[in-house]
């Protein structure tokens, strides 16, 4: 919602005045607003409507992560780099059951820009694979497999791994 600097000057402007709160030995305003300020460095880092998005994808509701990921008017303004990549892969989830070739753009976009978590990436690069062997290209597909078999240290996706490579063999 806010852009991600006006995030950080609340943050600070709330901790100076819980500082001057101290000061004034008013320990219990202080510590209150201390909490408070912790809560916009949380959204600075954890943006809230990418935190909705993916409540409504663990429900495989598509058009309602859709709906909470076009709220955010302006993402280079509004999200840091992580974030940035994890809406490239909210869309590329969405757009891989509607148009391969938009979902490939955003896999490789998030791919690009980069996730926090190895499993995450794994899965934006196998389901890229996934989306390049349904359009023939296999020796792509097949470094993402790779790539994707080493960064499932898991092995949470080996099944999916394995299931893609005998698919990848009828090609």
């Amino acid at each position: 919602m806010f852009n991600k600097l006006y995030k950080l000057v609340i943050f600070t402007i709330i901790l100076g005045y819980s500082i001057y709160q101290f000061s004034l030995e008013n320990i219990g305003n202080g510590i209150a607003l201390i909490f408070l300020s912790l809560i916009f460095l949380l959204l600075y880092f954890k943006n809230e409507i990418l935190i909705m998005a993916f409540l409504k994808m663990r429900k495989q509701d598509f058009d309602g992560t859709e709906n909470w990921l076009n709220k955010i008017k302006n993402p280079k303004s509004s999200l840091i780099k992580k974030q940035f990549g994890y809406l490239n892969y909210l869309y590329g989830i969405i757009y891989s059951q509607k148009n391969l070739t938009q979902a490939e753009k955003y896999f490789k976009k998030a791919i690009q820009v980069g996730l926090n978590m190895n499993q995450d990436l794994a899965m934006a690069k196998l389901s890229l694979a996934g989306i390049l062997m349904q359009k023939r290209r296999k020796r792509e597909a097949t470094l993402l497999l790779n790539e994707a078999k080493k960064l499932d240290k898991h092995g949470m996706m080996t099944q999916q791994i394995k299931l893609m490579q005998t698919q990848m063999k009828r090609i």
